[in-house]
């Protein structure tokens, strides 16, 4: 049986004494990779990180995804690592040894202690990493008290599993690339609110307000009134 299996209900999962013992290392600086992964991820209470880190402890890819909140059986934590892996990086099961390293960090709510919530985590990165030819790296927590390496020892108070709150403001240029292409399909010229009148949006920007509401810009060229419109006026 897996050492770090519990003999009671055969759940996946691994404690606290049997992470610690297995050998697992933070990156070099772990204050700088914490604020780095945060930066990237902003990352809020039931996100997870996954990160893979070259031989020099470099990202290489990454990815915020989001499990099943009550499952304490790593079975189905090891089923989402493994499916973000495959997505953001080629497996190196062709090695006879890993050079690269999976890292996993789970924002949350509540202290800092392990949880039977962390094993079943902690268990399904091992499994996640091996199955994707990678070394299993550290397991690190966001919670309110800051962030933690659990078995390692290490923490800091910045950032927390709150601290996505001041995180940059999105702008309109960080709007999903659809958005950008329905705008650039948009027939022209749009209809404005006001009967009768056509024109094009002012050109500040193609997705300000005058997209989405028709609006006109006071610049804005008038278009001809098409032969219906000209016969109405005409009575």
């Amino acid at each position: 049986m897996d050492r770090g299996q519990t003999p009671c209900d055969g759940a996946r999962t691994i404690d606290l004494e049997t992470w610690a013992g297995s050998g697992v290392t933070l990156p070099g600086a772990p204050g700088a990779f914490v604020a780095e992964l945060h930066q990237r991820h902003l990352p809020q209470p039931g996100t997870n990180v996954l990160t893979v880190l070259d031989p020099l402890d470099r990202v290489v890819a990454s990815a915020s995804f989001t499990g099943r909140p009550h499952a304490t059986d790593g079975w189905h934590h090891r089923n989402a690592i493994l499916g973000q892996l495959r997505r953001i990086t080629p497996h190196d099961l062709r090695l006879a040894t890993p050079v690269r390293t999976a890292v996993l960090l789970r924002c949350r709510e509540g202290g800092p202690e392990w949880t039977e919530q962390d094993g079943a985590w902690m268990w399904a990165l091992r499994d996640a990493s091996a199955l994707h030819g990678l070394r299993c790296g550290a397991y690190l927590t966001l919670t309110p008290a800051g962030w933690h390496a659990l078995g390692d020892g290490r923490s800091g108070a910045e950032p927390h599993s709150g601290s996505w709150v001041d995180g940059p403001m999105r702008t309109v240029t960080e709007l999903p690339t659809w958005v950008a292409r329905d705008a650039e399909a948009a027939p022209w010229p749009l209809t404005a609110s006001s009967p009768g009148r056509t024109g094009r949006p002012a050109p500040t920007s193609r997705l300000g307000p005058a997209w989405s509401l028709g609006q006109l810009s006071s610049s804005a060229p008038v278009a001809p009134l098409d032969a219906v419109v000209r016969r109405s006026a005409a009575r």
